[in-house]
């Protein structure tokens, strides 16, 4: 094998909505190809179900509260990865890789992510993306190369229903033939909306084809791992933006040349891990900037189809996802219990405005329908602990309930230890954060046990 070539595509707010991953709706052929010549992963996690934020998980192997990328980047938002912060594109070119994105970034600054070619485009014509991938392609020549391929599909567009033209080859949905995720009300708007979000998520999987079809034609095929991906949930209330399964647990394949096809893998992973597995595929070494990074290269689990121990607990981090929709949560997710820690839990969790503007969210809003009642999504708890087993929704709290004790208190132990090694800022004692007081705390100061201010 001459090079070690790394293709990341990510799509925009997919989530699980995807034939190879039981949505019977779906007509995404090429992603099912390709989950057909590699590795599914089962129980594949993003950290946070926002899109700045999570894709800077993926090029940086952080959570967001230890990169600084706390929330969107683009706009008034302007969060921004830190700049000492080692990042895929600067390890890799200097690893003597050739960097390049095509399509949406949405990640800064630039000099964190120095991408050599950077083609930032909110164009959803898969046609022009898949042709300036096949030219970064050609023109990496026989050095080898690290593409990141940023659809905007399935993402919403301005209007209040849409999600792009639907005009082109890809197919039409009629909104009676689409299913409604469980976590949805079968309401007709949410079926119009998804209607047209079918017909943007088969127009990112003809992007897809597009794009392998182009790794093929430049003889590029045998000599590149292949990485696709969503970066959250669906761009629904109860999905984009929560940390519940429906915003987190997301699709994720992989293609190794020469290895096995078709494997589903029930691995517990996270997108800490991709970075890890980048390095690892190119023979680079780990970053050295000083931050704990606990994801671990994908590789040598690769193959699995039966969980292996110690690859059975992720955990998750949000903060912000628009500058005003401030709501720190904290989740640690095993095979059978999800614990939230909700930091600000006094104030109502807030609906992002893509979300809020759309046509379903009113429906749903004014019909008081959906299995979660809109006021259980607003006012939450500090605490949430579900068994997935019995509620995969989760939908029932079973913090504080009988039985379940020594569940939430190992659970919120190991939350709390995870957040001191990651040197989480939200871990709070009597509503101050513990990193921020630590020189006061070596001075004397006796920090309460309560995690919230009680005057």
């Amino acid at each position: 094998m001459r090079r070690r070539n790394i293709l990341l595509m990510i799509a925009d707010d997919l989530g699980m909505t995807a034939g190879c991953y039981g949505d019977a709706s779906a007509r995404t052929p090429n992603i099912d190809r390709l989950a057909a010549q590699g590795t599914r992963f089962t129980h594949a996690f993003t950290s946070t179900a926002s899109c700045s934020g999570s894709r800077s998980v993926i090029q940086t192997g952080l959570h967001t509260h230890q990169s600084g990328q706390y929330g969107l980047h683009h706009g008034r938002h302007h969060f921004q990865t830190f700049a000492d912060v080692a990042t895929a594109p600067n390890l890799l070119a200097a690893a003597g890789h050739a960097t390049g994105i095509v399509g949406k970034v949405h990640l800064g600054p630039d000099s964190t992510y120095p991408w050599a070619s950077r083609q930032e485009s909110d164009s959803r014509d898969v046609a022009w993306v898949a042709a300036r991938a096949e030219a970064f392609i050609a023109g990496a020549g026989a050095r080898p190369f690290f593409l990141t391929v940023g659809f905007i599909d399935p993402h919403r567009d301005a209007s209040r229903a849409g999600f792009g033209d639907p005009a082109g080859p890809d197919p039409i949905f009629a909104p009676e033939a689409v299913t409604v995720p469980p976590w949805l009300a079968d309401l007709p708007e949410v079926r119009h909306e998804l209607a047209a979000y079918h017909h943007a998520v088969a127009r990112m999987d003809r992007g897809v084809g597009l794009v392998l079809d182009a790794l093929d034609r430049q003889g590029a095929a045998d000599e590149t791992l292949v990485v696709f991906l969503s970066d959250n949930g669906a761009p629904f209330v109860h999905s984009k933006t929560t940390l519940f399964d429906a915003g987190v647990h997301l699709p994720l394949i992989l293609r190794v040349p020469g290895q096995g096809a078709g494997v589903a893998n029930p691995n517990l992973v996270s997108f800490v891990d991709l970075l890890p597995t980048f390095l690892d595929w190119a023979g680079v070494e780990p970053p050295q900037d000083g931050r704990r990074r606990e994801g671990r290269s994908l590789l040598p689990v690769l193959h699995d189809r039966a969980r292996r121990s110690g690859w059975d607990r992720v955990f998750g981090s949000h903060t912000f996802h628009e500058i005003t929709n401030y709501w720190p949560t904290r989740f640690l997710r095993d095979t059978r219990y999800k614990y939230h820690r909700n930091v600000a839990w006094q104030l109502p969790f807030p609906v992002s405005t893509d979300i809020y503007g759309s046509l379903s969210f009113a429906a749903i809003r004014r019909a008081g329908a959906g299995a979660r009642p809109l006021e259980r999504l607003v006012r939450r708890p500090a605490e949430e602990l579900f068994d997935l087993a019995a509620d995969p929704l989760e939908l029932h709290n079973l913090a504080g309930h009988a039985g379940y004790g020594a569940v939430l208190a190992e659970m919120r132990a190991a939350l709390e230890q995870w957040q001191r090694r990651t040197r989480d800022p939200w871990l709070l004692r009597d509503g101050v954060s513990v990193l921020a007081a630590q020189d006061h705390v070596a001075a004397g100061l006796k920090l309460p046990g309560a995690w919230d201010f009680t005057p």
